[in-house]
């Protein structure tokens, strides 16, 4: 499989799948509606899916430069924790207007999202590696 479509099935299951998690997420989370929730979490996950491809060939152009090949824990923590970092960046303001809640209330349900893509992330991504096998980058 080519560099290019190993990301895009990569970040198109990693958002869809991960459009039902952060909706559950939020609907305990907050008081918004499942409809609310799915709108935000649809739209966080056009902004992830874009953010998942950049992030992913950056990460992967880093790793292709490592003498250390394949992906242990601490690589796929890191992985996942500077994913999150970027886009914590990118949503939480989002959030903020279509909820209509204070910047400082985003962050709050962001960080609880944050905890559950954390091992959703992990986990995802150890799944797919065994699906798909690693990519060239960790071999």
């Amino acid at each position: 499989m080519s560099p290019t479509l190993r990301k895009i099935i990569y970040a198109v299951s990693f958002e869809t799948l991960g459009t039902l998690v952060a909706s559950i997420g939020l609907v305990l989370m907050s008081d918004a509606g499942a409809r609310s929730s799915f709108v935000i979490s649809a739209l966080g996950a056009f902004v992830a899916l874009a953010w998942s491809f950049v992030f992913n060939s950056i990460f992967e152009a880093w790793e292709t430069r490592q003498s250390v090949r394949g992906r242990s824990f601490r690589r796929r923590a890191t992985h996942a924790l500077l994913f999150e970092v970027g886009l914590v960046l990118l949503l939480v303001p989002t959030m903020a207007w279509w909820l209509q809640v204070s910047l400082m209330q985003a962050a709050i349900y962001e960080a609880g999202l944050i905890v559950l893509f954390i091992l959703y992330t992990y986990a995802f991504t150890w799944g797919f590696d065994r699906v798909f096998g690693l990519p060239q980058s960790a071999r």
